[in-house]
């Protein structure tokens, strides 16, 4: 995935306002997950760590990393034990019984990286299990963007790696998991606060080439091109989710 990730900045607050949706709608993940008591799990891309808690109600001990040092603080406001590290620099070594993992793979470069570390960090038959964004998911808004940069002269690579079930099955085999269930599917997905907040939250890898006084208006343009499209009689929108799932063993 092309560095324009490391682009995106994060507020805890406006993540807390605007995304709290994608926990939310990440339960059934933790269902997948089936984290049990004296189990020891480490939440990949713990965000603000509101499923770490969820996981930690089953008397599992969560450890959550976050390369965000905001969400990551924000986390441990929560009393989780969350720390700054970034995915592809896991340091853990057989150290935990599951790795879990929601709405997070998909800004992470170096994929391959990211699965080695996880898989280092897991004991010899420890589960992985995470869902984020699949091929295909916010074509609609990663479309509109697209163009409304061109159209000024400019131009980002998606900050987003969003992979095919077959793409990312070979890649848990190959980087040691044997995989248990894998499925890609559309979740059209209710924007409670609209289409122009969820840009404010996710979408400085776009605007971030652009000069700071123009950022606002790119976003109200992209927002206006979508109107048609992703927003409804009543004014609620909805996003073009399409959500990739996943469990799979370290070999």
């Amino acid at each position: 995935m092309p560095d324009s990730a490391d682009a995106q900045t994060w507020d805890a607050r406006r993540y807390a306002e605007n995304a709290r949706f994608v926990a939310d709608l990440g339960q059934p993940v933790v269902t997948l997950l089936a984290p049990r008591a004296g189990e020891r799990i480490l939440d990949v891309g713990c965000g603000d760590g509101a499923l770490s808690l969820k996981i930690a109600h089953s008397g599992a001990t969560v450890v959550g990393i976050d390369r965000s040092p905001e969400l990551a603080a924000a986390a441990r406001e929560c009393g989780l034990d969350a720390r700054l590290m970034d995915a592809r620099e896991i340091v853990f070594e057989n150290e935990f019984d599951a790795a879990f993992s929601n709405a997070a793979l998909h800004w992470i470069g170096a994929p391959d990286r990211v699965l080695q570390r996880i898989r280092r960090a897991l004991r010899p038959g420890g589960r992985l299990v995470g869902e984020f964004g699949g091929h295909g998911n916010v074509a609609a808004i990663r479309t509109a963007l697209a163009a409304t940069l061109q159209a000024r002269g400019l131009a980002v690579a998606s900050p987003w790696y969003f992979p095919t079930v077959e793409e990312y099955a070979d890649r848990l085999q190959a980087n040691g998991f044997a995989l248990e269930t894998i499925a890609l599917f559309a979740r059209p997905t209710q924007l409670p606060t609209g289409l122009r907040a969820w840009l404010d939250t996710f979408g400085n890898p776009f605007t971030a080439v652009a000069p700071p006084d123009e950022r606002g208006a790119i976003l109200d343009a992209v927002t206006a091109l979508l109107a048609p499209v992703l927003r409804d009689g009543q004014g609620r929108w909805t996003a073009d989710y399409v959500r990739l799932r996943f469990s799979a063993r370290r070999d």
